[in-house]
């Protein structure tokens, strides 16, 4: 089985959690984040297999369990750690195992370690490094769209920072995680004059010195491996401002682009399933790595996902006429136990086929009702530099207000028309960029966001007409004479740079100038040597042993972290070139963008910063219940005193008032044929409903009960 980031996390989660249990049965304490990432990758029942009695949220009210361990699987932050010493202050259970998803601070460990008794409370403190979220088997991201602000906005330089170590510490987790010690390179762009140029030599550095201080630490790191040795690339959105602008037709990336999808904690598409029948329901329908339908299409081209569709669809009914014709054999016993077995699985395949159309369905719709065909042609012009000859375009600016003056152009669409002609004409003067939008009929204030393609070191201004600035040499000039052979759709001319890095990463041709090392090898033609001899070995194979093929336990692993936001075409190539090289290539990234968000957050770098209203600069508090002192359990009431016999006892020899332990405890069992007290009779040994029991609210005996008691509980829940 080829390599799943989304199992190796999984796999990672589980294996600390059972090191702790040991078969014995403990809580596991999430909070609001670390439960996130737990869902992510692993269902609450393979926990709960683990003696894991209850999963509870650290900021919710939680009855106390003093009789049994807890497991915390918590993030390194101020208010969870608030809310940490209030469980031990509360002693809230018997002891506790601290996991961390990403490292703490000095100044929150030396909270903790100073707390009063926290020998006796924490039975150990452990980083598991698992702060990411992998969205598909190759990808990884943080699901932190504000990083985008925070590194581009010209106001937010105080925060820059301490973000990037977050970011180096959550890339060195993914790298830890998959036993991997790479190599460190990054993107050094040339002539740069936006302020956020530095930002990769920066990051890169910040990962390397995590990877060495983890290697330190962990004798074991990396674990022992066949692999060659694992490159790790920093790269940010500034590398490439077409790829999130252009139309993309493949699946995933055009049906993200032109449906409402949602993209949260699940990545959801709302439809009508078996539409037009009695069975006919509004669903919420789940785009993720088990839908095999999707995962097969994704990437393929929409005119290929479609008849792909199709033809599948068509095989599948014919692989189950059963369900489709009328008149089917109900009188044979092993027909209807054929057809019971098959139908759960034949009901969610005819489902997810039915959801794949759909979307396909509406993309097209949109695709002809929006003249999409028209917008990307010239777009492809726009990001290639070159016509669908492959020739130097004349009168693009034409073709350009042609599509803007076009009422069945989406307003969306135009101003990406706009900041893709700026981008490519390398700078215009703010009138020209005024009249253009004037003339597509967008508001003014988006001229602020043609601007804001500086600050990501896009030239869309010039200060005069004749500006005598030198134009942006692409990283990867388009070969026209190679190209035109190989492109078979003229709407798919533009490839994202990114492929180009890869292919150049893989060969070991790429420009180490460009992409330098943090840690440069003694010797620069390693990964060309690497390589070379790679190819060398895979041509003396036979035919059958598919040329260049490695095993998948043995394929090297490229990394790459695209700060700022990666696209879904981004996503694609890293696929294509993995499965084209033999290699596994990660990528991974703040948030995934849409052509809408990337323009969104572009706009909002013009906009004042108290605006953004950034999670960097909230504060978080942990929540006051946890602090409240627990109420005293009510006190018995005295029975009413009787006359006593000159003073004496009463019969059976207990006093007219019961003795009372320590703490409200009831007294040791009376001996038999002793009568009880109406106090005796009035005392129940359960709590009433809504009170919490305390730690001296019940006494050895009925500790040992409730936990047995419970214990049972528990078992039966399992079994």
């Amino acid at each position: 089985m080829g390599l799943s980031v989304i199992e190796e996390q999984h796999n990672a989660i589980l294996q600390e959690i059972k090191n702790i249990t040991q078969n014995d049965w403990k809580c596991l304490i999430v909070d609001e984040n670390s439960k996130k990432i737990v869902d992510n990758a692993v269902k609450a029942d393979d926990i709960l297999n683990c003696n894991i009695a209850t999963i509870e949220r650290i900021e919710d009210r939680r009855e106390p369990n003093p009789e049994m361990d807890a497991i915390y699987l918590l993030s390194p932050e101020p208010h969870i750690v608030d809310c940490l010493l209030a469980d031990f202050e509360r002693r809230r259970y018997r002891r506790g195992y601290l996991v961390w998803t990403n490292l703490l601070e000095p100044g929150l460990r030396r909270r903790l370690d100073d707390f009063p008794g926290i020998r006796q409370l924490r039975v150990s403190s452990r980083t598991l490094f698992i702060d990411f979220y992998p969205r598909e088997t190759h990808l990884v991201t943080f699901r932190d769209p504000w990083s985008f602000p925070m590194l581009y906005h010209p106001s937010c330089n105080a925060l820059v920072p301490k973000h990037m170590q977050l970011l180096a510490q959550r890339i060195a987790g993914i790298c830890i995680t998959l036993g991997e010690y790479p190599k460190v390179r990054y993107y050094r762009p040339k002539n740069a004059f936006h302020e956020a140029s530095v930002l990769c030599t920066h990051l890169a550095r910040f990962v390397q010195e995590e990877l060495d201080g983890y290697a330190q630490w962990d004798s074991n790191f990396p674990p022992p491996s066949t692999r060659p040795q694992s490159t790790l690339l920093i790269t940010d959105r500034s590398m490439d401002l077409m790829a999130p602008l252009v139309h993309e037709f493949t699946y995933q990336a055009m049906a993200h682009d032109l449906l409402p999808i949602k993209d949260g904690d699940k990545v959801t598409f709302h439809t009508t399933i078996n539409e037009g029948t009695p069975e006919a329901e509004e669903k919420d329908m789940e785009l993720a790595e088990k839908d095999k339908i999707w995962v097969e299409n994704r990437h393929r081209h929409m005119k290929d996902t479609i008849d792909k569709l199709m033809g599948d669809f068509q095989k599948f009914l014919q692989q189950n006429p059963h369900f489709t014709k009328e008149n089917a054999d109900t009188t044979s016993l092993s027909a209807i136990r054929d057809m019971m077995a098959g139908l759960p699985q034949f009901q969610e395949m005819k489902q997810a086929y039915s959801l794949h159309l759909t979307m396909a369905q509406e993309c097209m719709n949109i695709f002809q009702h929006h003249k999409l065909s028209d917008t990307a042609s010239v777009e492809q012009t726009l990001a290639t530099g070159l016509d669908e000859d492959y020739k130097k375009p004349k009168n693009i600016l034409d073709s350009v207000v042609r599509l803007l003056d076009d009422d069945a152009v989406a307003s969306g669409d135009r101003l990406r028309l706009v900041a893709m002609y700026a981008l490519y004409r390398g700078g215009m003067i703010l009138d020209d960029v005024k009249k253009l939008l004037a003339h597509s009929a967008l508001p003014p204030q988006d001229v602020e966001t043609v601007i804001n393609f500086e600050h990501l070191g896009g030239r869309t201004m010039k200060q005069q007409l004749k500006d005598p600035q030198q134009p942006i040499i692409p990283l990867f000039p388009v070969d026209s004479k190679n190209a035109q052979n190989e492109d078979e759709y003229t709407l798919s001319r533009y490839e994202p740079v990114l492929k180009q890095v890869l292919d150049g990463l893989t060969k070991g041709s790429l420009d180490q100038t460009t992409f330098p090392y943090v840690k440069p090898p003694l010797d620069p033609n390693e990964d060309l040597l690497a390589a070379q001899a790679g190819s060398l070995r895979a041509a003396g194979r036979p035919n059958w042993a598919a040329a260049g093929r490695r095993p998948p336990e043995n394929r090297q692993r490229l990394i790459v972290f695209m700060a700022g936001g990666a696209t879904y075409s981004e996503s694609r190539v890293c696929y294509e070139i993995g499965n084209e090289r033999s290699r596994d290539v990660i990528l991974a990234t703040s948030h995934m963008l849409t052509p809408q968000l990337f323009l969104r957050q572009v706009a909002d770098l013009s906009r004042d910063k108290r605006q953004l209203d950034l999670p960097a600069e909230r504060k978080k508090h942990a929540p006051a219940h946890l602090f409240e002192r627990p109420a005293p359990p009510p006190q018995a009431q005295p029975p009413p005193r009787q006359p006593m016999a000159a003073g004496g006892p009463r019969p059976g020899g207990l006093p007219s008032q019961p003795m009372s332990r320590p703490g409200g405890l009831p007294s040791r069992p009376v001996p038999s044929g002793t009568v009880p007290t109406q106090a005796m009779a009035n005392m129940s040994i359960s709590n009433p409903p809504g009170h919490r029991p305390t730690t001296s609210s019940s006494s050895h005996d009925d500790g040992k009960l409730h936990k047995e008691k419970k214990r049972r509980n528990f078992l039966g829940l399992k079994k």
